[in-house]
């Protein structure tokens, strides 16, 4: 019987068969066919989850959480027990003086809006970094029925305690949106982007008080153009 490990097989076989029946689809778009069969959300993930058996990845993937990520493949994922209790880590399996690692990897959760509907939930925990050369991060995202983003904030836009880099001791990180009565599905985790270590824990979702301000990094931070003459 196949597994998710024979994922790339499968798809060559699905391509040819739906191809005797004249339907031409992409390797790619075979690929992506496949990882839902496996009931993983897109092929990157299934790609990272037969890297890390491969390798033997020597950090346990924790329960609830998922990989996903432009290019999860290029990170090892999971719970830290070398630490301390409760914390997970990412990190990129190139030397920082390699420069390989040009995307991001992330360990996220997604679960239904229903219970937030109309109100304002605030994500937050602690983030640890060692020699981050892109940007370590927690975000969120309010997805419509449709998959739309209603509202999302990855802290990269920020001035004062956004995304880390470098090297951080532990910070507290914390993000705040508005979950339209519309929504249907809410996503969040924090993710590497670039070389280096992040070590996050102590997460929390919860509901907060319409007085704590929302921190929506895709809506436009003024409500008037400003220096249009480049002055």
């Amino acid at each position: 019987m196949r597994t998710f490990r024979d994922a790339k097989a499968m798809a060559k076989t699905l391509r040819q068969g739906l191809s005797e029946r004249n339907i031409d689809l992409t390797h790619s778009d075979c690929l992506e066919l496949i990882a839902r069969q496996f009931g993983v959300a897109a092929w990157n993930t299934l790609a990272a989850m037969i890297d890390r058996e491969q390798n033997g990845s020597t950090l346990r993937l924790p329960g609830g959480w998922s990989i996903s990520g432009s290019r999860c493949e290029d990170y090892d994922m999971g719970v830290d027990d070398t630490d301390r209790s409760g914390v997970a880590l990412i990190r990129c399996k190139y030397a920082a003086d390699v420069n390989k690692a040009n995307g991001f990897g992330t360990l996220m959760q997604s679960i239904m809006a229903n219970d937030y509907l109309g109100k304002r939930i605030m994500l937050s925990a602690k983030l640890k970094t060692k020699n981050v050369d892109g940007a370590a991060t927690i975000w969120m995202r309010v997805d419509g029925k449709q998959r739309d983003s209603l509202r999302f904030d990855n802290m990269e836009n920020r001035t004062t305690d956004g995304a880390i880099h470098g090297t951080k001791d532990w910070s507290a990180r914390l993000i705040v949106l508005d979950v339209p009565e519309d929504a249907d599905s809410i996503h969040f985790g924090f993710y590497l982007r670039g070389n280096g270590s992040v070590w996050a824990r102590d997460f929390d979702l919860s509901e907060v008080r319409g007085e704590v301000a929302e921190t929506d990094g895709s809506r436009p931070g003024r409500s008037k153009p400003t220096n249009l003459d480049f002055s």
